[in-house]
């Protein structure tokens, strides 16, 4: 008899770790799911950039600065694929660079008036709209592991199968103008 209630406790504690790390396989997983929505979305901004840069170009040819700075900060978010801190930041220098874009279309009506404009413009809007879901998604995961990884007894499971905490993709709080909208007002 004893033996069997120590054959039945041994056989719950390993159905209850495998439990354990299964779910923290599941979460990592969802982890990595969500850092690929967020990286499909950078990269179709990246794509919308160019087409946006040469339809602004035609109306502003003297303001070849603002489009080096744009094409500048776009290459430079695309070529970094570190961690989630290192990749916000970059993408808080593009979407600063973008602003300046917009705010140059606002001395050209007749840019603002342009159908390709306008219609870059919205898709861009909407590509950063979408950025910002994968971000949240993204974090909401995050906290999932992240909590899943600290709190017992699944801390002991993690730590033995080196599940790590992974990194917020944040804004960077100094840098007020990341965390307004890329958007301009007609």
């Amino acid at each position: 008899m004893a033996m069997t209630i120590l054959l039945v406790a041994v056989v719950l504690a390993v159905l209850y770790l495998i439990a354990i790390y299964n779910s923290l396989v599941v979460l990592k997983n969802r982890v990595q799911e969500a850092w690929s929505d967020i990286e499909v979305q950078m990269k179709r901004r990246y794509d919308l950039i160019p087409n946006l840069v040469e339809t602004v170009k035609g109306y502003a040819l003297h303001e070849s600065s603002t489009f080096e700075k744009v094409i500048e900060a776009r290459n430079m978010a695309m070529s970094n694929h570190g961690t989630p801190a290192e990749q916000a930041k970059t993408e808080n220098v593009l979407s600063g660079t973008l602003k300046s874009l917009f705010a140059l279309s606002e001395n050209y009506p007749q840019l603002k008036a342009n159908e390709n404009f306008m219609k870059l413009q919205f898709e861009l809007t909407d590509t950063e709209d979408k950025i910002q879901a994968s971000r949240r998604f993204y974090n909401a995961n995050v906290l999932s592991l992240n909590n899943k990884t600290e709190v017992f007894p699944s801390n002991l499971v993690a730590q033995w199968f080196h599940f790590d905490k992974k990194e917020f993709f944040e804004l960077d709080a100094n840098e007020q103008a990341a965390k307004q909208p890329v958007a301009v007002k007609f």
